[in-house]
């Protein structure tokens, strides 16, 4: 199978890649689309054959359910329930934001075929803000189910090249819109209700929707409670060896932790490219790959994670070693990443 890359350059352009993708959706086909998180391999949600295809180009196994994404309240209807005991919570999050990278856990209706859930009576469902997927879920009048566009278990792609990279012979078309702004996956979420105020909210995976922005909706509980065992799984991306490059990675608490050894080449992924952090001069490294430069931004280093991994993993070294993240803000999510992409080296 030949791979496409369409462009969105211009109007002109655009709408001839969302005209390709719709029809490539409406007959069964996947899509890799862009999203302000990560590219996603899209089918469409309501067609089971179509999302079977999906595990099988991802190599994706069937106990990890799927992404529901929605044009709207409408459509998320259409998919899933909301409690009444957790609606007033759930429609004051949709509200602060939707569209955006925040996706709930929900009972699943009739219409969603069992291989998106793996079974499960629920649902993972959020509504992306990016213009481009915005527009193709909408012309297509269904929702469309879509993890991210690369190999299971490997690193997510941030771009159009990356998916080529995981996924060319694999699927017809790919849309190239351009770098994603927010760089990791959607934080996914699962409300409970409480006898006290406030209910409790379940972080299940981190993301750009984090712990300090959730906290005045309700009581956090951020323990993401992965497993490698199927019959656990309760969402996407719980299990503990994930997002994972080819190369052996490390992540070093303190700069004391390093085992040098002079026969390996190293590479280093740093947070802000400082000195006085004690990572820079620990070895002649074969290269450093900085998420923030300077005095380190998380959002910035959020954007560049998994662009940087993917260039360190390219370069041919026996191990990447990793600084640590701040875990405040989206460096929660970061530092999750992290530990699941070294799980299987550990």
């Amino acid at each position: 199978m030949e791979t496409v890359i369409l462009g969105t350059g211009n109007s002109q352009e655009m709408r001839i890649a969302i005209d390709q993708a719709v029809d490539q959706l409406e007959r069964g086909s996947i899509v890799g689309l862009p999203t302000e998180t990560v590219y996603g391999l899209a089918a469409d949600a309501l067609n089971a054959d179509a999302c079977a295809t999906i595990f099988e180009a991802k190599e994706r196994p069937s106990f990890d359910p799927l992404i529901v994404h929605v044009s709207g309240e409408k459509m998320l209807n259409n998919v899933a329930e909301i409690p009444d005991e957790i609606a007033d919570v759930t429609y004051d999050l949709i509200k602060e934001f939707w569209p955006g990278a925040l996706t709930f856990i929900l009972p699943k209706k009739e219409i969603v075929p069992d291989i998106v859930t793996s079974g499960l009576q629920t649902v993972a469902v959020r509504r992306s803000k990016n213009k481009i997927f915005s527009e193709i879920v909408n012309s297509l009048e269904s929702p469309i189910a879509a993890p991210s566009a690369n190999r299971f278990g490997s690193i997510s792609p941030t771009s159009a090249a990356a998916v080529f990279t995981e996924l060319s012979g694999k699927i017809p078309l790919i849309i190239d819109g351009g770098a994603c702004s927010e760089g990791v996956e959607s934080t996914i979420i699962k409300i409970e209700p409480s006898q006290k105020k406030k209910p409790l909210i379940k972080i299940l995976r981190p993301g750009p929707i984090t712990p300090e922005m959730l906290k005045k909706f309700g009581k956090i509980d951020k323990h993401q409670h992965s497993s490698e065992e199927s019959s656990s799984l309760t969402s996407p991306g719980q299990l503990d060896s994930h997002y994972a490059p080819n190369t052996p990675l490390k992540i070093l608490n303190s700069p004391e932790e390093f085992d040098f050894n002079p026969s390996k080449k190293y590479a280093l992924l740093s947070y802000r490219g400082q000195k006085k952090d004690g990572y820079l001069e620990l070895c002649d490294w074969t290269h450093i790959e900085t998420l923030s430069p300077g005095s380190g931004k998380l959002p910035e280093a959020a954007v560049r994670f998994f662009f940087s991994l993917r260039k360190l993993d390219e370069l041919g070294v026996d191990e990447i070693i990793s600084e640590p993240i701040p875990e405040r803000g989206i460096g929660f999510a970061i530092m999750d990443r992290l530990k699941r992409a070294s799980y299987q080296f550990s």
